[in-house]
């Protein structure tokens, strides 16, 4: 008789957002590299959002799909980092396939690192934990008090600024987008220039617009990556508000549609790095300065533009559970469903 499927997860939220990290039961993922592997999970003449199927694909299904998952799920697959000067790889996904970039994740996978010592830290002060992505080399700098981890900073490969003020038509008019690469590519619009606000209320019509965004930029130029193809295309639409200044700077409130209409429940941090890059073009985040980024559900993170491109953003991870996840060779559901 064939013996279940076991895959073993332990499980985070950044800011609202899940993070399952697949600790064992995962099949060997070719590749010399974490980009390399991203595009063997991907597979030929595949996107991120339509990958082909294979073992480790069986394993994403499974675990994001219901009994097991829901459709708003995220994790990643550790694998192994492209050399010694990191820690760890990994690949990250969602319901719909693969992207190259999450900062919600990173924070995540610093806290768990140091949580369960695979990297070492002190009782007080922080810890750096290097992550291979697909995107590049990312830092996590795990800030630590009283023996407990109380916050994370990730550090971005550098963001750009690739197209400024492009006409997209929607069915709620015509919109001027930004555009910019942050690991991976996000489109910026004030939610206001389609008659919304960032409310949970106002969710659906949020997630049509990013859909019509998305499929209207799919040949952009702006969106393309001189370095990679696995890095182009627009990866999520931000539709953003403006909310009263702090003392230390601006402080705007977003929702971040990606994928196929999957809604980040946290500020997005991958999307707040390509946000920051906006700013600081614009003049609207100087040195020093801080942007408070509200997600829709409220949670917060902290962002700063330290010149260059480079990006950081602050957050707290917590863990929620640890899971031994089990399929039974007659189960007729499968690897599960979506609704």
């Amino acid at each position: 008789m064939t013996r279940p499927i076991l895959v073993r997860t332990t499980d985070y939220h950044t800011a609202g957002e899940p993070f399952r990290i697949v600790t064992g039961g995962l099949p060997p993922v070719p590749g010399d590299s974490v980009a390399a592997r991203c595009a063997t999970a991907i597979g030929p003449g595949g996107s991120g959002t339509a990958p082909r199927r294979g073992p480790l694909d069986d394993v994403r299904r499974l675990l994001v799909r219901e009994p097991r998952g829901h459709a708003g799920m995220y994790g990643g697959f550790l694998v192994p980092p492209d050399d010694d000067g990191a820690h760890l790889g990994v690949l990250f996904w969602h319901k719909d396939g693969y992207s190259t970039a999450c900062g919600h994740g990173t924070m995540a996978l610093g806290a768990w690192a140091v949580d369960t010592g695979l990297v070492a830290a002190p009782d007080d002060g922080d810890a750096q934990v290097r992550i291979d992505v697909p995107s590049g080399r990312v830092t996590a700098t795990v800030h630590r008090a009283e023996g407990r981890t109380t916050g994370v900073t990730f550090r971005n490969v550098p963001a750009r600024v690739t197209a400024r003020k492009v006409p997209v038509a929607t069915g709620f008019g015509v919109v001027e987008v930004d555009l910019a690469h942050a690991g991976a590519c996000y489109a910026s619009v004030p939610a206001r220039s389609l008659g919304l606000k960032v409310t949970p209320a106002a969710l659906p019509e949020l997630v049509r617009a990013g859909r019509e965004i998305r499929t209207a930029l799919a040949t952009h130029p702006g969106t393309w990556h001189p370095d990679s193809p696995l890095l182009s295309g627009v990866y999520g639409v931000i539709l953003h508000e403006e909310l009263p200044e702090t003392p230390f700077g601006p402080h705007q409130r977003n929702v971040t549609v990606f994928a196929d209409g999957q809604i980040d429940r946290s500020p997005c941090g991958s999307g707040t790095s390509a946000r920051l890059a906006l700013l600081a073009e614009d003049g609207l985040l100087g040195a020093g300065e801080d942007l408070l980024h509200e997600s829709v559900a409220g949670t917060v993170f902290t962002g700063r533009h330290l010149g260059g491109g480079v990006t950081e953003v602050t957050g707290a991870a917590y863990l929620t559970g640890e899971h031994t996840f089990s399929l039974d060779p007659r189960d007729s559901l499968g690897s599960g469903f979506l609704l």
